[in-house]
């Protein structure tokens, strides 16, 4: 099936490849049937009310495999990987409520999770205590007076008090921009910050850890008695620490985990963090530490006791600790109700207090102090801090100084950064090679021009219906060497699969931003292809995903889009991750990347998650990677900036050779050399100006060795 990219690449060719015998196209088609006939990923937008499958694992080693990953992803979407320094908390204790004839006392709080940002809120102790004490943590919900909330549908005070009547030291403290924490606003973060990730899920995350760190500075609290609960937001936030914080032993989170509802709350949502997974997996991270989920008829938990119970306490069983988790639900809207946390109540007392009477752990009756005596700051100064802006330049100059301190010289050093930072790379663009096994490609036309078949494809993973357009150039050299000529041409196997033709010559994936038809168009990539051919060097060109012949109509920006869908350049980080994969298939010896234009970036990150890749050309395209700005407009990825970008990709990719070109003064290449340097100075070239389509070629055939 002739195409007009084929033909006008084909000239090229033809004037490159003047030996040897011409070979007419038969013109046979060589359609065939049942690759996607079109990408899901353009067509599926997924939302924070998606109904998700409940996860099944087969095996524990399955289950602890999967449970890591999302540990360390869960970290790396809220900013906290590599984590980071814990700082004095300065805490203040003060003005003591006492109410020692019911049994308990409450203080105000407040300590620094970070320098000069501020967590605030109660601390509930019981009047008697002999020994150490278990210490719950209470992260509130949205109800509309946070942690002071007081009503039938849920009191944040009376859980407190009953819990310090029962023997526990409770902790009840503001989210971010409720009461007393007034720095900065509730939905603080935006795409900015979202390149550092910095966003309000993790603020509040943070300040959670911070809380368990407080809670532990105290004489009386006994560490291995931790417990936490909240409902709704709160609920999220139980799950969430429970999930990264090994210290909390015993949890309830509280009408919110589902399976079809995710959180509703910027709080709740950062980006990247539900990609292909959900909160019913994320609660599940709880195993084998007891839990309990808490449910309602009138809310999305509504189905917790046939839906997600049964999924999260088959992961338990895996690990031998089906018992230690419960579901229970009740007849009520959203809520934190007393009937609620009385279920809660002997729940931790099971756990916490060994109570073989968990069921007399009832609540007493109470009271509420007002207002005025549980805020923080009521009648008090508040200490100065960091608000907005100034929050944001602190956390990106941590991230920077954490970047900046590489040694690579330093052998622990060099290797612990590679680690931290490579794994948040890869989180962050959330884009793996695939196997063999894992790849599916369609032959779908072919034709020849001079001296070299072309051959265009469709390429898939399985299981996920994407749809990656490709052509491969063949030069007769590489088919001659096999016994095969043009006239012969490669016929697909019953699998769906294209023969590997290909099995130890030279490979070079060369991506154009445009598309694989730009190859045509533009003079200087036309010629870097028919140079590569003349060479012997199997060439394969892909249209990444929303380029060339893969454009679709954007995808629809829902709230919260990036929590549950993928950037569209993480996703053409993933087709170029894919064709290597297809290339790697068909036994190429050696694959080679070429990125032009904007592509240039997209296979520079690409590279660091393809160890077979044996050799790098980028274009930087004048891109400036100093200013937040041009990721914005041009790289939008989350978290990108904070796992260090192009900097870390090149510190994997060492110390193979790379090749950048045209940085225009503008594309900061210092750390990229240094790293190299110190590893084979030879290895890397950086030119300021663009390089011509032969001389980029000649760099790739010079590597040949």
């Amino acid at each position: 099936m002739r195409t007009a990219a084929a033909s006008s690449v084909g000239q090229l060719l033809s004037a490159a490849l003047a030996s040897g015998e011409e070979t007419k196209s038969s013109g046979q088609n060589f359609s065939s049937s049942s690759p996607p006939s079109f990408d899901r990923r353009t067509q599926e937008v997924r939302l924070l009310t998606t109904r998700y499958d409940p996860p099944l694992f087969r095996t524990k080693e399955e289950w602890l495999a999967r449970a890591q990953y999302l540990r360390q992803h869960i970290l790396v979407c809220a900013g906290l990987w590599p984590m980071p320094e814990r700082t004095p908390l300065r805490h203040q204790i003060f003005g003591q409520i006492n109410r020692r004839r019911d049994g308990y006392t409450i203080e105000r709080v407040y300590f620094e999770s970070l320098p000069g940002f501020y967590v605030t809120g109660n601390l509930y102790r019981p009047v008697a205590a002999s020994s150490k004490l278990p210490a719950v943590l209470c992260p509130h919900g949205h109800w509309n007076y946070g942690r002071i909330e007081n009503n039938e549908i849920c009191s944040e005070p009376g859980r407190a008090i009953n819990f310090a009547r029962q023997g526990y030291i409770a902790f009840s403290y503001d989210m971010i921009g409720f009461n007393d924490s007034m720095q900065i606003s509730h939905g603080f973060g935006g795409e900015r910050e979202h390149l550092w990730g910095i966003n309000a899920l993790g603020l509040h995350l943070w300040n959670s850890i911070r809380a368990v760190d407080f809670l532990l500075s105290l004489p009386e609290v006994d560490p291995n008695r931790i417990g936490c609960t909240g409902a709704s937001g709160g609920g999220t936030q139980t799950f969430l620490l429970a999930a990264v914080d090994e210290r909390v032993k015993v949890s309830a989170p509280v009408n919110m985990v589902s399976a079809y509802m995710q959180g509703g709350d910027t709080c709740e949502n950062a980006p990247n963090l539900r990609v292909e997974t959900s909160n019913v997996e994320i609660a599940a991270l709880m195993a084998p530490r007891p839990m309990l989920l808490v449910s309602a008829t009138g809310d999305w938990t509504k189905d917790t006791l046939e839906v997600e119970y049964p999924a999260i306490r088959a992961i338990y069983a895996l690990l031998g600790a089906q018992e230690k988790v419960h579901a229970t639900r009740f007849e009520a809207v959203h809520n934190y109700n007393r009937e609620s946390r009385e279920a809660v109540y002997a729940w931790f007392a099971r756990w916490l207090l060994e109570a073989q009477d968990a069921d007399r752990f009832k609540e007493k009756p109470f009271n509420v102090e007002t207002p005025a005596r549980l805020l923080v700051f009521h009648g008090r100064p508040q200490p100065q801090g960091v608000t907005g802006e100034a929050l944001t330049r602190y956390l990106v100059g941590r991230a920077k100084k954490q970047l900046s301190d590489i040694d690579p010289n330093h052998e622990a050093e060099w290797r612990g950064y590679k680690e931290d930072f490579g794994l948040s790379l890869r989180h962050a663009l959330m884009a793996y090679l695939p196997g063999p096994e894992d790849l599916l490609s369609w032959r779908v036309g072919g034709d020849v021009e001079g001296h070299v078949l072309s051959e265009q494809l469709i390429l898939s993973r399985k299981g996920w219906q994407d749809r990656v357009p490709a052509t491969i150039w063949r030069p007769q050299s590489i088919l001659k060497g096999r016994g095969r000529s043009l006239s012969r041409k490669a016929k697909k196997s019953s699998a769906g699969r294209v023969p590997a033709l290909a099995q130890g010559v030279e490979g070079t994936l060369l991506v154009h931003a445009e598309g694989k038809d730009a190859l045509a168009r533009d003079s200087e990539a036309g010629r870097l292809l028919a140079r590569l051919c003349a060479r012997g060097h199997l060439v394969m060109s892909i249209d990444c995903f929303q380029t060339g012949s893969a454009r679709s109509a954007p995808r629809k920006a829902e709230r919260y889009f990036t929590t549950y869908n993928l950037t569209d350049d993480a996703y053409r980080i993933q087709d170029i991750l894919t064709a290597i994969g297809f290339l790697k298939s068909l036994k190429v010896e050696k694959v080679n990347l070429v990125g032009v234009g904007q592509a240039g970036l997209w296979c520079l990150l690409a590279s660091s998650q393809a160890e077979g890749i044996a050799s790098l050309a980028a274009d930087a395209n004048g891109f400036d990677n100093e200013d937040d700005g041009s990721f914005l407009k041009s790289l939008f990825i989350p978290c990108i900036r904070r796992a260090g970008d192009f900097t870390t990709s090149a510190a994997l990719f060492a110390p193979r050779p790379l090749l950048i070109h045209q940085t225009l003064g503008v594309f900061k290449t210092g750390l990229i050399k240094s790293i190299y340097n110190s590893l084979a100075p030879s290895a890397l070239r950086v030119e300021e100006g663009k390089l011509s389509g032969e001389e980029i070629a000649n760099w790739v055939i010079g590597q040949q060795k």
